[in-house]
């Protein structure tokens, strides 16, 4: 079968900077692909090209006659006019394509007799997304579509994507998505697109290989810089043509050098500052309850949250998440209960509605108060370009208009304005939403070294069960049901205490001739030992990964030592399994102690 769209030759560049060249791209029927990339690469620009909505500088888009591209994109629409349902079946001409509409947007969890200018910027994204697939179109590109989603209808879109006949291409930073529903990936990487017939579970293998790849391509070059370096201290004065060529030639192996390094180069090095207060009891709520007109949102609920807590708040859009977090941070009083905090207690807080960033100004402008170059960060004086280099910025775009940042990095900016508040109490409501990728690892390395206690509101799924060591589950009736460990452990529970019971009929049976085991009540003697052990190892290996990220965040070590680098590297990777799995293992251990114990 022939492909149904095909890009062939494509180059195109944004503010005078090339986004990607001699793109070849086809699209056949049952397609899945995600494209993944850098942020500001050119993820969305590709979207756009490939819905027709932008022209390429050069090269060729071929779309076969009658051939529907429907296209969610991140953009906020502008003063959208009549109800969801209007706006949703507005260019469906039929009774069927309205009550498709209506269906989705019913899916969607979004009334239809809403007007569209009363929504949030969310809800208006759930509205555009019921448009793109009640038009049936035969490619759906969608451009972070579990953004403003709870976990219900990200499922729901899950099985429609699965089953979807056309062809797909997904941007997204929802890992858990990604891995359910795409059955290959293309990767943008400096303005070549790599292409892998591969689901999205196998990335972080291809992920490694490209890594791998470019750092011979980087000990090729140095190697090749090291004879030029040799070459010059023999003298530039004879031949003096040939000379300045090889100059120039070293320039341009140093300055691929250097893009390489980008391109690989771990992580940022950039942590959060831990406020005044010591106290490892920071949260005690007692009976706390809050209902609104006569509709019960938080039944009797006790909590206890200490120092270092990493809590996650799971429940269906509406169930009340963020009432409960506002009543535990002391920002809604609850209608009976008590809720204390610790003295000297200060939050930091994420708003999912996220503070607006003044577009005229600059990166350098928003960190640094007046005329100042310096920012303060965890007790440190830093200059506001190094600091922002830690959130993976350029340094020519801390003076640029913030308008022309790509929304990923207006987001990364937003953190990095965040993290410069000391804070014992670190509150993220949806902090995944409109987040790209490359940030939401930012985030999540920065949060797991944060010294203070986290309470984090999200959908995502992966990002919880990487994250989080306790989950708070709203059922929707008020209920909160708390689960040792991430979303899945929380999904696993529910999973069993949902399951029917067995008849106790053929037990009573069977008992009359074979004597009833006795049932255990706590873990073996190794078990706990086991449990016991846990907490100090992790430790260790939190000790032992930072210092190795120390060395690694030398950026001569390569050049100087590749020995001794690629040492310091396989060590960290073999660090993180073993915590992995101690972490993993700690987690099974402390739920089957809660479990024998219940």
């Amino acid at each position: 079968m022939p492909p149904i769209l095909t890009l062939r030759g494509l180059a195109h560049h944004a503010d005078r900077q090339p986004l990607f060249h001699d793109l070849e791209l086809a699209l056949e029927p049952g397609d899945r692909f995600c494209l993944i990339g850098r942020n500001g690469c050119g993820k969305s620009t590709l979207l756009r090209i490939l819905v027709g909505l932008l022209e390429s500088d050069r090269g060729e888009r071929f779309c076969q006659p009658g051939t529907k591209v429907g296209l969610l994109s991140q953009e906020i629409l502008d003063d959208p006019g009549g109800t969801a349902l209007e706006w949703a079946a507005a260019d469906l001409a039929d009774d069927a394509g309205r009550h498709r509409a209506e269906a989705y947007l019913d899916r969607l969890g979004l009334d239809g007799d809403r007007p569209m200018a009363d929504l949030s910027g969310g809800e208006q994204r759930r509205a555009h997304l019921a448009r793109v697939l009640a038009a049936e179109p035969d490619v759906l590109l969608l451009d972070e579509p579990t953004n403003h989603l709870d976990i219900k209808a990200i499922e729901w879109l899950e099985g429609f994507v699965a089953a979807f006949r056309g062809a797909t291409v997904i941007v997204s930073h929802d890992r858990a998505f990604l891995r359910r529903v795409t059955t290959a990936m293309l990767w943008l990487d400096r303005g070549t697109l790599h292409r892998r017939d591969a689901g999205f579970e196998t990335f972080e293998i291809w992920a490694e290989e490209i890594t791998q790849a470019d750092q011979r391509n980087a000990e090729r070059v140095a190697r090749r810089i090291s004879e030029e370096e040799r070459y010059m201290e023999r003298g530039v004065t004879a031949r003096r043509t040939r000379n300045q060529r090889r100059v120039a030639e070293l320039a341009n192996l140093r300055a691929e050098r250097a893009e390489l390094r980008r391109s690989w180069q771990g992580s940022a090095t950039i942590g959060l500052e831990g406020g005044a207060s010591r106290s490892n009891l920071v949260i005690e709520a007692a009976g706390i309850t809050k209902a609104f007109d006569g509709k019960t949102i938080v039944a009797p609920f006790d909590a206890r949250v200490l120092r270092r807590d990493r809590i996650g708040v799971v429940g269906p859009n509406g169930v009340g998440k963020t009432t409960l977090i506002r009543m535990l941070t002391g920002h809604l009083q609850p209608d009976d209960g008590s809720v204390h905090h610790a003295p000297e207690l200060k939050t930091a807080y994420f708003d999912q509605r996220r503070e607006a960033l003044d577009t005229d100004s600059t990166p350098w402008k928003t960190l640094a108060s007046g005329n100042s170059d310096r920012v303060m960060v965890r007790g440190e004086s830093r200059h506001v370009v190094a600091y922002l280099r830690d959130f993976l910025f350029a340094e020519n775009q801390a003076r640029q208009p913030i308008r022309t940042l790509s929304g990923g990095e207006r987001n990364r900016l937003l953190l990095a304005r965040l993290f410069t508040q000391p804070a014992d109490l670190l509150v993220l409501d949806e902090p995944t939403n409109d987040l790209d990728m490359e940030t939401l690892d930012l985030l999540q390395d920065v949060l797991a070294d944060f010294p203070g206690t986290l309470i984090v509101v999200s959908h995502d799924r992966d990002f919880l069960d990487r994250l989080v060591t306790l989950t708070y589950g709203l059922e929707g009736d008020g209920t909160i049901v708390e689960s040792p460990g991430g979303y899945s452990d929380y999904h696993r529970m529910k999973t069993r205490s949902s399951a029917p019971a067995e008849s106790a009929e053929p037990v009573r049976k069977e008992s009359a001739t074979v004597p009833k085991p006795k049932t255990r009540t706590k873990l073996s003697y190794m078990d706990q030992r086991e449990l016991d052990m846990l907490p100090d190892r992790i430790a260790e290996l939190e000790t032992e990964i930072a210092r190795l990220e120390d060395v690694l965040a030398d950026g001569e070590l390569f050049t100087r030592d590749p020995k001794a680098y690629q040492k310091a590297a396989d060590d960290l990777q073999a660090a993180q399994d073993e915590l992995a799995a101690a972490e993993e293992r700690w987690l099974e251990l402390e739920e089957l102690r809660e479990t024998l114990a219940g």
